[in-house]
């Protein structure tokens, strides 16, 4: 489990292509580092890997398919860098939502407003998720848990604050670039649920 409270940022530095399949190998820092051991999740924009090597700073990652198929991972160049957040330990604090580090689509970046001291950044998603939008919902956007601030269809917005911009790549998005999301666990149970429930009454009643 993840809370979505990015701890960092780790650079790329070295990607082996194979068929369907990545590794990627990430500088992370001491802190970063801390009691780590292969086979321990770490989430790389909101999307959970297993780590399969460490040596020195350097730890590998390994991607599959389905991974390069829902995430923006696979577009990754050397020198990118991405968020990160160590899997969340019994007593930590959770200071965003509780996530799965599961990414369910893509969305894209649409727009930014600017204004003193917060970044305003709206987002489309794929049509059949917009059901899950709510306002002040959560949403995890590259690993970092946010609160919705306005819902217009399949788009949205969050609003970002110093801190947040320069702790996590959200500073450096631009309009067209692809960010991984990931729905509140708990509003996508509840949504799925009530179109469950409706569609049986549905049923019964023809």
């Amino acid at each position: 489990m993840f809370t979505g409270i990015v701890q960092g940022t780790a650079e790329l530095v070295s990607v082996e292509e194979r068929n369907e399949f990545r590794t990627h190998v990430l500088v992370m820092s001491d802190n970063m580092r801390k009691g780590l051991e292969i086979g321990a999740s770490v989430a790389h924009n909101g999307c959970c890997l297993t780590v399969t090597r460490i040596d020195g700073d350097r730890v590998s990652f390994d991607l599959m398919r389905e991974t390069l198929r829902l995430t923006n991972l696979g577009s990754l160049d050397i020198g990118d860098r991405v968020n990160i957040e160590r899997a969340a330990r019994f007593g930590d604090e959770i200071g965003g939502h509780a996530m799965s580090g599961h990414v369910i689509c893509m969305a894209e970046l649409t727009e930014i407003d600017e204004a003193p001291d917060n970044r305003r950044l709206w987002f489309e998603l794929p049509a059949m998720y917009a059901r899950f939008l709510f306002e002040k919902g959560y949403i995890g956007i590259d690993g970092i848990s946010l609160t919705i601030g306005e819902v217009q269809g399949a788009r949205f917005c969050v609003n970002l604050i110093p801190e947040t911009l320069a702790r996590t790549t959200l500073s450096d998005r631009a309009p067209g670039d692809h960010v991984n999301i990931e729905i509140d666990p708990q509003t996508q149970a509840i949504v799925e649920t009530v179109e469950r429930v409706l569609a049986s009454r549905s049923d019964i009643l023809r």
